[in-house]
């Protein structure tokens, strides 16, 4: 066997979006791969036709589309000299193109005079669009081109300062977004006339069309959105735009439109705080009245964590009168069927994770992508009760590679059981001895699984043993497992220390004296915490950390409800609340040689949180390192440029090989 490269996630295939035609015959899905020349990565259309699989487009820019009809695809791109120009220009306009897939060029096929995300096709030439628009200048897509001129040039002139007043006011990947909204437009493509639906403070949540009727959710705030949003119909035929419900007594996220009924999935946050579980109601078309039809204590949507996924795709899609859904079920992501009377039903309980997914709405067919097997992604069928894999586009990165197998493991800890998994090293020999790493997960609310993720892989390649579990706090197992409310660093540290144990207990192998620990997110706020609390661990990778709760209020994108929702306390009246459960209080018991990754375009978890941990190991001798990208966000690990994440890697891989004394094979 091979040993697997550190680099070897550049030749990765990623697969996202798939779609049925209209007809449920054939469906298109998106393949990605990194670029490591141009440091980026490309996106492709592929076709599946039931007998075999066909690549549609050719440049490498093409991800999100939808069907026109049963052989015309239309999506977004910039391909021509003149939109080139445009966009080097930074001209705002999206401009979308038309693919027969039985032969020929993608053709232009109508432009929006705004940035736009998802479409929705009412009818021939009729659209309704969710848009970007600054709220200080709603309709800058309908002015004339002097006067876009002159905008542009006003705004050049601003471009060193910033002017805030709302939070939050800048977000993850997309940098500040004060007075930024999502607005919902309606578009006549054929006329070449664009409606801006939506008052100029309004951010778009959901849209589902429902009976000829348009049916959306959202939120107006001038300061700070509370959450709790207004519902609203347009009419397309007479253009008329009425709120149902002004304020909404439940915080919804999405609305989805079955067969004979509108279905709303939200929460009131009143048991569980801002990460309990949606409950599922039914909507009222005439006068916007929710109807409570399922209280449902598990999460609907997947999220088992892999560095090896780019895109997205459906979670939840409706199939005449049943709504089909992802849910996150222990480590696993299936695939269940909400049945109209509310009752629920696992449709797909493969190990491993259901990523996205395509109900054809004329056969019993499912298409999805998924990881399973401990592979990479690939596309696969589910016929009469059968996963068949269809897609090969991963076979020859892993071929003659040293994959380990997920060894599962449970114990018991704090009145819970804890599920957990053991990579074993590459020529694994159990009269040797090995280092080992405790990998840690976001979120909290996320969870580990028995599937292929590089890094780890990439570290049991080397030698290394590598276990990861889902303590408390993790999704999966219900509401009440994932509170964990005024407890960070309690109840989930003990889980973790038990965890460690019972690995340790059943792998002699394992020097306890050459053992690591890392984490990204809450799994970076689990590392410092553990770096204060315990000297077990050698050496120590924190990333994308949280460190300071009552720092971490003021300056996260979530941090105004995050951090006075999961401490159970908030800066002003109980500020020792948020101090008890920061990591940095008990820096100053840290010995461990720790090591700190972040990025100055992380707005969820700022750089500050890591600079504090790390100046305060600095200042008391402990053995230190901060690694700082430019030009990256959150999402650094997992879709962050090319070179970036592998220079990531080689900085953990090179600090724990440093204090585990572990020589390079």
């Amino acid at each position: 066997m091979e040993q697997l490269q550190l680099t070897d996630f550049f030749h990765y295939r990623f697969l996202s979006q798939p779609k049925f035609a209209p007809g449920g015959q054939r469906a298109a899905f998106a393949v990605a791969n990194c670029n490591a020349e141009g440091d980026g990565y490309e996106s492709r259309l592929w076709l599946w036709t039931g007998d075999g699989l066909r690549q549609l487009t050719s440049l490498g820019q093409e991800a999100q589309y939808f069907w026109v009809d049963e052989t015309h695809l239309l999506f977004p791109a910039v391909r021509s000299a003149g939109e080139k120009k445009r966009k080097e220009g930074k001209e705002t306009f999206t401009s979308y193109y038309c693919l027969d897939i039985t032969g020929g060029e993608a053709l232009p096929a109508f432009t929006l005079p705004f940035a736009a995300g998802q479409l929705y096709p009412l009818g021939k030439d009729t659209y309704l669009a969710a848009g970007e628009i600054d709220a200080n200048q709603p309709d800058l897509y309908a002015m004339d081109k002097d006067a876009q001129a002159a905008a542009a040039k006003a705004q050049a002139e601003e471009q060193d300062y910033q002017v805030l007043d709302e939070i939050p006011f800048w977000f993850n990947g997309q940098g500040f977004v004060n007075k930024k909204r999502t607005a919902l437009f309606f578009c006549d493509t054929a006329k070449g006339e664009y409606r801006r639906l939506t008052e100029p403070l309004f951010a778009l949540d959901s849209v589902a069309l429902f009976q000829g009727q348009a049916y959306f959710i959202g939120e107006a705030y001038r300061t700070k959105a509370t959450g709790f949003g207004s519902l609203w119909k347009f009419d397309p035929v007479t253009g008329e735009t009425v709120c149902l419900q002004e304020k909404l007594a439940v915080q919804l996220s999405q609305l989805v439109a079955t067969g004979g009924r509108l279905l709303a999935l939200g929460t009131e946050s009143l048991r569980h705080g801002l990460n309990e579980n949606d409950f599922v109601y039914t909507v009222d078309t005439e006068t916007g009245k929710l109807t409570l039809l399922r209280a449902e204590e598990e999460s609907m949507y997947g999220s088992v964590g892999s560095d090896c996924r780019y895109g997205g795709g459906e979670q939840r899609q409706a199939r005449e009168a049943d709504l089909y859904h992802v849910t996150t079920r222990w480590g696993n992501a299936h695939l269940y069927r909400l049945l109209p009377d509310g009752s629920s039903e696992p449709v797909i309980t493969e190990e491993g994770s259901v990523d996205s997914f395509a109900v054809s709405p004329d056969t019993d067919t499912i298409l999805l992508v998924g990881l399973f097997h401990n592979k990479l992604q690939e596309l696969y069928t589910w016929q009469d009760g059968v996963l068949t894999q269809v897609s090969h586009f991963n076979d020859g990165a892993l071929a003659g590679k040293y994959v380990a197998e997920p060894q599962r493991i449970t114990l018991q800890s704090q009145g819970w059981e804890i599920e957990g998994w053991v990579l074993l090293p590459k020529d694994f020999d159990p009269h040797q001895t090995y280092p080992g790493i405790l990998d840690i997960h976001g979120g909290p609310k996320t969870v580990y699984g028995p599937v292929f993720y590089h890094e780890m892989q990439y570290w049991a390649n080397l030698g290394y043993f590598v276990f990861y579990c889902n303590p408390m706090g993790s999704d999966g197992r219900g509401n009440a497992f994932a509170d964990i409310r005024g407890h960070y660093g309690e109840t989930d540290y003990a889980n973790l220390m038990d965890f460690t144990d019972a690995v340790l207990a059943r792998y002699p192998q394992i020097d306890q004296r050459r053992l690591a620990v890392t984490g990204g997110s809450y799994g970076g706020f689990m590392t410092n915490w553990i770096i204060g609390h315990t000297n077990r661990f050698a050496c120590a990778a924190s990333q994308r950390s949280i460190s300071n709760w009552l720092s971490f209020y003021g300056v996260s994108d979530i941090g105004f409800r995050f951090a006075t929702d999961q401490c159970d306390g908030n800066p002003f009246d109980s500020p020792e609340a948020l101090w008890a459960h920061s990591p940095l209080k008990y820096a100053k018991a840290a010995v461990t040689p720790t090591l700190f990754i972040h990025s100055d375009e992380d707005y969820r978890c700022p750089m500050a949180e890591g600079m504090q941990m790390f100046t305060a190991l600095a200042d008391r001798g402990v053995p230190t390192r901060l690694c700082y990208f430019r030009g990256e966000n959150h999402e650094l690990s997992r879709s962050g440029k090319p070179k970036h994440r592998a220079r990531r890697l080689k900085e953990i891989t090179d600090w724990f090989q440093q204090y585990t004394k572990l020589e390079e094979k």
